[in-house]
């Protein structure tokens, strides 16, 4: 699903992101330009970031 339509930017897109270290907003707006030109997906964008975080984060915890 699209998330940032001014750049074209999806979930997975985010997703991959975080994965290979995009942890922040300023991050996720350095490498993929979300939320740099309207700001409707920000909102969206940082759910998905978070989102992601801690689905990272469960494995971790349950091997501990």
């Amino acid at each position: 699903m699209y998330v940032c339509l001014c750049h074209g930017v999806t979930d997975r897109d985010i997703r991959a992101a975080v994965c290979n270290g995009a942890t922040r907003m300023s991050d996720l707006a350095r490498e993929l330009k979300v939320a740099t030109e309207c700001g409707s997906c920000a909102c969206q964008a940082n759910q998905i970031r978070k989102q992601t975080l801690l689905q990272i984060s469960e494995p971790e915890l349950a091997a501990a």
